[in-house]
């Protein structure tokens, strides 16, 4: 037990030593960086709850639903769904299932969130063969009436006021994707122009877009730009699907998208939403501050490559019905799918399939702080970045995090100094990936006659995340 108590306050002295007020320097190490953070200068507006979340593609239950308080907290812009076929959408000819649905976006309504609705599903009546290759309907006019009904019923009688309408889902790749289409260049563009006419048609407010790609330089690509083009298509947002470790390549794929939308002057009011990301979860990083600090480090790249909107997937690990999906895919993706989601591990939810928080959730809430002013912050480097702003009310929160771009990184001795500081306090809180309860630990509190003259210090580690909250 002795051994166990000494091995307790050493871990309690190693937890508090990052952080310290300015006092006496420590031993030698590498060169301090010195982080300024100006107060007196505001950059412009910023609000950065537009990178929000997506969940769905799994069940017909509204998966969220028991965590709404929580998400709420998040303050997410949007959180996309998927309209699969387990809805019943149209059971048969002329007739509408509406109620499961309505769960689901009512789900999401009671976060603060408007619905993506992703258009993904394929009525029996409709498709009376599984098979992933045949994607246009057996009748268009009738698909048409399906959708205008499915908009009508949102917006015009339940006035759900949905904006974002999604035409299909990673039919680059079909049912490896998830969803019962695989499309070419030719008929996709066929299927998406019938769909939006219908769309538009029903809510002429609406703003209809896709392919959601599960590979952004996909041809479909193309051939939806070039039918916006000659004005065949309507297209109000471009969409697109990535998991990666490494953050660079989230913002190459953006300027990749703006570089194809900047050919067309005509285009240039189009929306680019990367509304399915995460990690790579083929071979997800198991360190369990790596998440935080990848989404804190790729949602820095959607604000400076002046990404529209994003949806990470997703809120909440779930399992699969193989025998419910059987009805409209195939049997080896059926198959596929619950091994995929019922048997592997998953890294991918805000919360796991325990229900259990990831540290993970914690990102996005300190990402909801970064609404009102954004405020200068300087010094920082390739490895160590920061975001300031102010909001309503007498605080500036500061985030600052350590994302090693090449690997394993060193820890960084850091000086946070608020030159335009006087009298306020400052209260620095640390997120603490390991632990179960308190994941964001408060680790020192503090109030100051002159906050100009007395930086905060603190060392970041490879992935750590800091919070500094300053009352004015």
């Amino acid at each position: 037990m002795k051994g166990i108590s000494r091995y307790v306050a050493v871990f309690a002295l190693f937890l508090l030593a990052p952080v310290l007020m300015a006092g006496p320097g420590g031993a030698a190490g590498p060169a301090t960086l010195k982080v300024v953070v100006d107060t007196s200068q505001r950059v412009g507006p910023i609000d950065l709850t537009r990178y929000a979340l997506g969940q769905g593609g799994l069940s017909e239950q509204p998966m969220i639903s028991d965590r709404v308080a929580q998400i709420a907290q998040l303050h997410p812009q949007t959180i996309r769904l998927f309209l699969e076929e387990y809805f019943d959408l149209y059971p048969a000819h002329g007739h509408y299932h509406w109620a499961t649905l309505d769960k689901a976006i009512e789900a999401i309504l009671a976060t603060g969130a408007k619905p993506i609705m992703n258009i993904c599903f394929k009525p029996h009546v409709l498709y009376p063969q599984i098979n992933q290759e045949i994607v246009e309907p057996n009748d268009y006019g009738e698909w048409e009436e399906v959708i205008y009904q499915l908009v009508k019923h949102c917006n015009v009688e339940r006035g759900y006021g949905i904006e974002y309408w999604e035409v299909a889902n990673e039919g680059d790749i079909g049912e490896a994707g998830g969803c019962p289409y695989k499309f070419t260049p030719e008929n996709y563009v066929a299927y998406y122009t019938h769909t939006a006419r219908a769309i538009r048609r029903a809510d002429a407010h609406a703003k209809v877009g896709g392919p959601a790609l599960a590979g952004y330089r996909s041809p479909i690509g193309d051939a939806l730009l070039e039918a916006a083009r000659s004005g065949q298509a309507l297209l109000d947002f471009l969409s697109w699907h990535m998991y990666d470790s490494d953050p660079r390549e989230f913002a190459k794929s953006t300027r990749y998208m703006k570089a194809k939308l900047a050919k067309y002057p005509q285009l240039g009011q189009v929306e680019t939403i990367l509304d399915e990301w995460n990690m790579s979860l083929w071979n997800p990083v198991l360190n369990p501050y790596f998440q935080p600090a990848f989404i804190l480090e790729t949602t820095l790249g959607f604000w400076q490559e002046g990404l529209s909107r994003s949806g990470y997937y997703h809120i909440r690990d779930d399992f699969v019905d193989e025998a419910l999906f059987a009805k409209f895919t195939s049997a080896r993706s059926a198959a596929a799918m619950a091994h995929w989601w019922n048997e592997m591990p998953q890294y991918d939810g805000l919360y796991d399939n325990q229900g259990r928080t990831r540290p993970a959730y914690y990102a996005f809430k300190l990402l909801s702080l970064m609404r009102g002013e954004q405020l200068s912050v300087h010094g920082t480097t390739l490895e160590v970045h920061a975001l300031a702003a102010r909001g309503v009310g007498p605080w500036v929160n500061v985030i600052l995090w350590n994302f090693p771009p090449e690997g394993a990184g060193s820890a960084q001795p850091v000086s946070v100094q608020f030159p335009s500081e006087h009298k306020a306090s400052a209260r620095v809180v640390r997120l603490n990936a390991e632990s179960p309860v308190n994941t964001l630990e408060q680790v020192s509190n503090g109030d100051f006659t002159d906050l100009a003259g007395h930086p905060i210090k603190m060392t970041l580690r490879p992935y750590e995340v800091y919070w500094i909250e300053v009352t004015e």
